[in-house]
């Protein structure tokens, strides 16, 4: 099965239809890690802190982190960042709540990156991003996320710390990976990012599906017999003689 879930802020994009992640809020996100939390048994709920959310204050931070623990249920949190982010996640990690790191393309940062583009390509920055992981496990995070960096930088940051990484568009040396579910499950056909492998084509699925059903109805081949509820003849039979009573 699966070790962990993320309620990532991507569901800002893919089931809110916002262009980017920087429009979802603290209750949205609590929204919908309470959602998810109440149908897991056993993996990892991590909750998505959300754009300025854990930014402005080392207080807001862990009073916000603890919200998706205490009201959303999940069992841990997720904030983007690097070197600068390490203060914080020491102040959520000494309220007791874990943290997972997120480094590479960072989508809160989409603005300040250009666009969503594969970071670490040059050795300076390939070089920060090391930097990055490092201070981010000696803060205390448990996992760090890396996304949208060469496979080559995946595998050396993998090597120089001794905390999980998680890849997305990572490559294959990573300790775990992560994929948006609509996106493996196929859900659009309009964009697919180059790092996804789809596991099923469920919009051609969900739109047959669909479309059989309005000509079903259109046509009248649905409801069946089979799909109605039936009750006794007899008391179907006194309230109409009843109706036709109060008539006169």
């Amino acid at each position: 099965g699966i070790d962990g879930i993320l309620v990532g802020d991507s569901l800002g994009m893919v089931m809110q239809g916002k262009d980017s992640t920087l429009g979802v809020t603290m209750d949205s996100e609590t929204y919908h890690c309470q959602c998810v939390s109440r149908g897991v048994q056993h993996a990892l709920v991590v909750g998505d802190m959300p754009f300025l959310s854990y930014q402005v204050s080392d207080e807001e931070a862990v009073r916000n982190a603890g919200r998706l623990i205490q009201e959303g249920g999940a069992g841990a949190v997720k904030l983007e960042g690097g070197r600068p982010m390490a203060r914080t996640v020491k102040a959520i990690v000494r309220a007791q709540i874990p943290v997972m790191g997120h480094i590479g393309l960072t989508p809160q940062s989409v603005n300040v990156f250009g666009g969503f583009k594969v970071q670490g390509k040059e050795k300076a920055r390939a070089k920060a991003l090391v930097e990055d992981a490092q201070e981010l496990e000696e803060a205390g995070v448990f996992a760090i996320v890396l996304e949208a960096v060469p496979e080559s930088l995946a595998e050396l940051i993998t090597e120089k710390v001794s905390v999980p990484t998680i890849g997305i568009g990572a490559g294959r040396y990573c300790d775990g990976q992560i994929l948006v579910i609509h996106d493996l499950l196929g859900m659009y056909s309009d964009f697919t990012p180059k790092f996804v492998k789809q596991y099923a084509n469920l919009k051609e699925t969900m739109s047959d599906a669909v479309q059989a059903y309005s000509r079903d109805v259109r046509e009248q081949r649905f409801p069946e017999k089979k799909h109605t509820f039936s009750m006794d003849e007899s008391i179907l039979k006194d309230l109409k003689i009843s109706l036709q009573g109060e008539k006169c």
